[in-house]
């Protein structure tokens, strides 16, 4: 005799949202690599015309932007860092250089993409940091930013670089400088929402393509006002 039906019907699973990057006013030959690069992660990409951004990112919930870093750019990113939905977003900038950006860092920009935008150098910032996009906190605990950095050794050397990635214990650099590893430093940068962060340090690598790693000084108390920016970034409580 066959089983007798229960009327029950099976647990239904719930899908997981779907993470969503605004391409804002993005070309489609840009726009087609972004979306295959994002796409390897899971992660959808919703094309958003320019006329139409202020009122989407207002509106909608994205979980990332890319965004042209042009004249224009500081008025979308005032509203985007106000916007009770999306103020905690990733921000990609597109500019042809970084110090493009660092005009903007006030605003947060956490990675600059090329103009010239090739598939293996999107490839490699969105794998970088898709794990913020797609709200892995636990397994991700830098924070990609781009701020420019002064480093003060030892010696009163004073040095220009830009950041990376910053995380509570250290933050890794792009420097023309050359550092002994293990060399003590002195970091000094600005934070969207905290200026004037300073923090002693000691150089932990270092990579032929200028690229530095610097480790806070455990005695230093001032490292934790860095922990302290990034729990509230992340909106860890």
């Amino acid at each position: 005799m066959p089983p007798t039906s229960t009327g029950t019907s099976p647990a239904t699973s719930v899908a997981k949202p779907v993470a969503r990057v605004a391409l804002v006013d993005v070309q489609e030959s840009m726009a087609g690599i972004l979306r295959d690069c994002f796409r390897q992660f899971g992660i959808q990409t919703v094309p958003v015309a320019a006329d139409t951004a202020a009122q989407r990112l207002m509106k909608e919930k994205f979980d990332a932007c890319v965004l042209r870093l042009d004249e224009n750019a500081a008025a979308l990113l005032h509203l985007i860092r106000t916007s009770p939905s999306n103020r905690r977003i990733l921000i990609y900038g597109i500019a042809a250089a970084t110090q493009e950006a660092l005009r903007l860092s006030q605003y947060g920009i956490n990675a600059v993409l090329e103009e010239n935008l090739d598939r293996q150098s999107a490839l490699k910032v969105v794998r970088g940091t898709y794990l913020l996009v797609v709200h892995e906190l636990r397994r991700y605990v830098r924070v990609p930013i781009v701020a420019q950095v002064l480093i003060e050794t030892a010696a009163r050397r004073k040095l220009l670089a830009t950041s990376l990635e910053i995380s509570a214990g250290g933050m890794s650099l792009s420097t023309p400088a050359k550092l002994a590893s293990g060399e003590p430093v002195e970091v000094r940068f600005d934070l969207p929402g905290a200026s004037g962060v300073a923090v002693r340090a000691n150089t932990c690598w270092a990579r032929t393509d200028g690229q530095i790693g610097v480790r806070f000084t455990a005695e230093d108390n001032r490292r934790f006002r860095v922990k302290k920016w990034i729990e509230d970034y992340l909106d860890i409580l």
